[in-house]
């Protein structure tokens, strides 16, 4: 039998449901434990994004009785917390620096321009004059 291990560690990579490696497959894969909390955030928003949403369409349609509006108000709080999409942070994906962030890439100013420095991203071009 041939096994091919790439194609295994790809699957438990982007799999959710594989106990015990659902964050942190690799030695530092994520910066810090932040990291990993928004991680599980972004997750379980995505998940639960359009369940939420209907609810929340219940929730705020005037049109509909009162009581199944009460309903709905008493679904929406059976999410987690960490199902609500106001709860993920923009971290830098490289430091986990929370603060100063390019939002198109994803990182931090300080390692985007370091990065842009070096000609790593491509589109980015230093600003020349004179």
């Amino acid at each position: 039998m041939n096994l091919n291990i790439s194609n295994l560690a790809n699957f438990i990579l982007k799999s959710h449901s594989v106990p015990g490696f659902g964050y942190q497959q690799v030695r530092n894969k994520w910066a810090n434990w932040l990291m990993i909390r928004d991680v599980k955030r972004r997750r379980m928003s995505a998940d639960n994004y359009l369940e939420r949403t209907r609810i929340n369409a219940l929730r705020k349609n005037d049109v509909l009785p009162v009581e199944i509006r009460e309903l709905a108000d008493k679904d929406i709080n059976k999410f987690e917390m960490n199902a609500i999409p106001l709860r993920i942070n923009n971290r830098c994906v490289v430091t986990s620096r929370p603060r100063g962030i390019v939002k198109e890439w994803r990182m931090s100013r300080i390692v985007w321009r370091h990065l842009a420095d070096y000609n790593k991203l491509s589109g980015v071009q230093r600003a020349m004059w004179g």
